[in-house]
């Protein structure tokens, strides 16, 4: 077998796709990932399959939609036993791959300790779910703090119980940290963004077989909220600048509407000067910042030790944040653009093309297709993905890749109505149905880009309605 390419896959959480300066974002500082573009072919329509972290991970780790994987939600005891062996990084590790995880993995409930794991390919595991909850079990990042010579007890915040059900109504899972040159939040230095590139060179630098390619996939917690940029980052932006959220009038209308109906989310509408809105941008974008000066880091230790040229590099999230458009914050079941795109871009020097810029309708569990045959096996026959590598090698211009994407959110988070929804999406309209609700949302993404103007109970367009549902 001809040499197999190694593979850093890269994955922040909780990402939208507008927060790239090289994709016409000004705003937001990413030089390094500005960069990375021209080496990659970077996409500008990728879609998650579900907006919640673990059956998003389960979902493109195994090329399958959430509802084939039987993982819906958060907050699950134990990854499907009978889904572990159709994990990629299970895969990679059985056909020799010398694989790590380093950051969070989420494929199990996490926040309380380090998750339950399956038999996943992992030989090297440096965990840690989040910058939170210093005496949790296994936390990998408290252990480094301390060698480090940090109090872990001082630099990181404790873990709020009910967190998640309250949503943004508890600071420490979705507030506003605003630090100050005095009263600094976990410095660049000592952050879990940080720790996660340390460790992941760490691991680049351990023995293996000789030619034996390796694995690491890098999960580091941010941009999650709380918004808690260190202020080295968070003083580079002044809010006062920043446009804020995507917002007009009549969204609360709208948003209450799905309230009353019982539709669930993180956060209850408000107008996004009540979130404090521009502070939170300005700290969101701080921590992309960070993340792009970390990743960075990662690539020229790449280029210094003479791998670059065979690793396949990814760099991606698992799903976007609402980042108070229309008046929400965090995530739930609602299909903002804000919410379901995120940044994809990937490179391979000499195999794929390079300063690219791909805008085909493509779904994150086209990765895993993309994976197996860069690396010469057959895509199994479970696999839901696309391959990729038609556009990433210039034999597709990606036109015919997908001519929709589809979403699910089936009962995702801790909340009452457990409510079921599903999203349709092609080139110009946006179809989201609330099943068991007689509810719909109709969006042109043509004319309304940012989704004010729902149109599902406008008669002039019961025939678009009509014929999406169908689709």
């Amino acid at each position: 077998m001809a040499e197999r390419p190694n593979i850093l896959w890269y994955c922040s959480d909780q990402q939208r796709f507008d927060t790239i300066g090289g994709l016409n974002n000004p705003l937001v500082n990413t030089p390094r990932l500005d960069a990375f573009m021209k080496d990659a072919v970077t996409f500008t329509h990728a879609h998650c399959q579900t907006q919640i972290c673990t059956p998003s991970r389960a979902s493109f780790l195994t090329g399958q939609y959430p509802s084939a994987v039987g993982l819906m939600g958060n907050g699950n005891d134990y990854f499907p036993p009978d889904q572990a062996e159709r994990l990629i990084t299970r895969v990679l590790a059985d056909s020799g791959y010398d694989a790590a995880n380093i950051g969070k993995l989420h494929l199990a409930g996490g926040a309380r300790g380090q998750e339950t794991r399956v038999n996943d390919g992992y030989r090297h595991f440096y965990y840690s779910h989040s910058h939170k909850g210093p005496n949790s079990a296994g936390h990998d990042y408290a252990d480094w703090l301390r060698e480090q010579g940090a109090d872990p007890e001082a630099v990181m915040a404790d873990q709020s119980p009910g967190s998640y059900r309250d949503g943004a109504k508890v600071k420490s899972f979705g507030g506003m940290y605003e630090p100050t040159a005095d009263e600094d939040n976990i410095p660049p230095e000592l952050h879990q963004t940080h720790w996660c590139t340390a460790k992941t060179i760490e691991f680049l630098e351990k023995n293996r077989f000789d030619d034996q390619p390796w694995l690491a996939t890098v999960n580091p917690f941010d941009p999650h909220a709380p918004f808690d940029a260190p202020y080295e980052y968070y003083r580079r932006y002044d809010p006062e600048s920043l446009p804020g959220a995507h917002f007009e009038d009549g969204d609360l209308e709208h948003q209450q509407k799905l309230v009353d109906a019982g539709v669930d989310f993180q956060s209850k509408p408000q107008h996004p000067d009540e979130w404090n809105h521009k502070k939170i941008q300005a700290s969101y974008y701080a921590m992309i910042e960070q993340l792009d000066a970390e990743f960075g880091r990662l690539l020229d230790y790449l280029e210094q030790t003479g791998q670059r040229e065979n690793t396949i590099v990814i760099y991606t999230s698992d799903h976007g944040e609402a980042l108070c458009d229309h008046g929400m914050l965090l995530k739930g079941c609602r299909f903002f653009e804000g919410l379901v795109r995120v940044p994809l871009m990937i490179s391979w020097p000499g195999h794929f093309d390079e300063d690219r810029v791909s805008d085909a309708l493509v779904e994150l569990i086209d990765i895993n297709p993309t994976l197996y045959e860069a690396i010469g096996m057959e895509i199994p026959y479970y696999v839901q993905g696309r391959s990729l590598m038609p556009i990433l090698t210039g034999e597709s211009d990606g036109a015919d890749h997908r001519d929709f994407v589809r979403m699910e959110f089936f009962g995702a988070i801790d909340h009452p109505d457990q409510t079921h929804a599903t999203m349709y999406r092609d080139r110009r309209w946006k179809l989201v149905s609330f099943h068991g609700k007689d509810l719909f949302e109709l969006y042109d993404l043509e004319n309304d880009p940012w989704e004010h103007n729902d149109l599902s109970e406008d008669p002039a367009h019961r025939d678009v309605l009509a014929d999406l549902m169908r689709k």
